[in-house]
């Protein structure tokens, strides 16, 4: 069963969000039937690739809020964090345009790495204080997920990672995607936000259990005798 998750990697509860779904795929008995597809979403395509603000003056200046109230928000949010745990580190944050790791993480998706450099984003962006739109950076990032730099390099010069990011942004528009995350069930069920691991398990139970109806397990009984098996054994 096909589970889509659409993201930003600078969306603090994204992260919350993909740590929680993990909590409850360990619950879930069936995990190995399930293919989880992460989809790209830019909250703010605007921002510049060179930082302008810090995230604290980035929502002060975007938002409409105060100091002191987007302070307490970012507190809040760090211990909402460190309770999935997590750790975020707001001041060091740079509030760069996320569309180039999104570049690299459609590539990943081509070689298996889709969770694996989504994972790697988040840590960069929220612990870590990366710029996630410097050249550099994407190149090593995309080697400790296991890509070439020569990979890197092809996801952000060829316009077909451009087009699938955009893909993605345009798909959630025609599900409905109204903020991230967002995670659709089989394309009957989703839940939107970082929801508690117990939301997410039920919905898994919920959805899996109508997918298996029209998807039965096929067991076959199977006589056997001398046959070659796939990899050139004849016995």
């Amino acid at each position: 069963m096909k589970i889509e998750i659409w993201s930003d990697v600078m969306c603090p509860f994204c992260y919350i969000g993909k740590r929680n779904f993990e909590k409850a795929l360990e619950q879930f008995p069936d995990k190995d039937k399930l293919q989880v597809e992460w989809k790209s979403f830019q909250l703010d395509s605007s921002i510049p690739e060179v930082q302008k603000d810090n995230y604290a003056d980035y929502l002060v200046r975007t938002k409409g809020m105060g100091k002191p109230q987007v302070e307490g928000m970012l507190s809040n949010l760090t211990k909402n964090a460190k309770s999935a745990g997590l750790d975020y580190d707001f001041d060091k944050a740079v509030m760069v345009n996320s569309f180039k790791s999104h570049r690299v993480t459609q590539f990943a998706k081509t070689r298996g790495l889709g969770d694996e450099a989504e994972e790697r984003f988040f840590k960069a962006f929220f612990t870590e204080g990366e710029n996630i739109a410097d050249d550099a950076t994407l190149i090593k990032i995309g080697k400790e997920i296991g890509l070439t730099e020569e990979n890197v390099k092809t996801a952000l010069s060829d316009d077909k990672y451009l087009e699938m990011v955009q893909q993605d942004i345009q798909e959630a528009r025609t599900v409905g995607v109204q903020g991230v995350p967002f995670f659709a069930f089989d394309r009957k069920y989703a839940v939107s936000g970082a929801q508690p691991p117990q939301a997410f398990l039920q919905t898994l139970e919920k959805s899996f259990a109508e997918w298996r109806e029209t998807n039965p397990e096929i067991k076959i009984e199977v006589t056997k005798g001398q046959s070659c098996s796939i990899d050139g054994v004849c016995d």
